[in-house]
């Protein structure tokens, strides 16, 4: 019978800590962090920015998605230390003196329940509308060309990486397509 074989643990040594600048809600931010450390935990623990929440920390359920340079991400995936440079947008983000029109969307079409993953939904649904500006296509795009229209099949394909625990889908639905142009 033989043996499992084992392998001494290897030695990491210290954490190596690096400067970074990021550009956060359009402030300037310069930072010294753990290169371990995921844009999460630095935009929660080090910037007190608390909208993106922790849901699964697996990139499964989409509450931490944010905004880098444009482009939504899940903040928990993301090391910070290849954000450098990188403008990064969170919920708080999102609206100026006044709320942010798909903010205000979520609210009349109550698209929301408990709220946990609305920040997450709403950082989605700003990249996701963005993305049909721009005329990329999703799987169930119909014209391969051109912008594709905002079906609620096409929300829900492009939305898909966001989930609600509390079922809210189809007000979700309907408050982004009530936002699109």
């Amino acid at each position: 019978m033989a043996h499992a074989q084992t392998f001494p643990e290897p030695d990491a040594g210290p954490p190596v800590r690096v400067d970074v600048a990021l550009l956060v809600n359009g402030e300037a931010r310069k930072l010294t962090i753990d290169t371990r450390m995921s844009l999460l935990d630095v935009l929660r623990d080090r910037l007190g920015l608390t909208g993106a929440k922790a849901g699964c920390d697996r990139g499964q359920c989409g509450c931490c998605t944010v905004l880098v340079d444009d482009r939504r991400v899940y903040s928990c995936l993301r090391l910070a230390v290849t954000c450098d440079t990188a403008s990064v947008v969170t919920v708080e983000g999102l609206a100026g003196a006044e709320l942010h029109p798909l903010q205000r969307a979520f609210v009349e079409y109550d698209a929301l329940q408990c709220g946990f993953c609305t920040p997450g939904q709403l950082c989605s649904a700003v990249g996701m509308l963005d993305e049909v500006a721009r005329g990329w296509p999703s799987a169930v795009t119909d014209r391969p060309t051109g912008a594709p229209e905002l079906s609620d099949a096409e929300v829900r394909e492009r939305m898909s990486g966001n989930l609600c625990r509390c079922g809210a889908y189809q007000n979700i639905v309907a408050a982004i397509r009530g936002t699109a142009p």
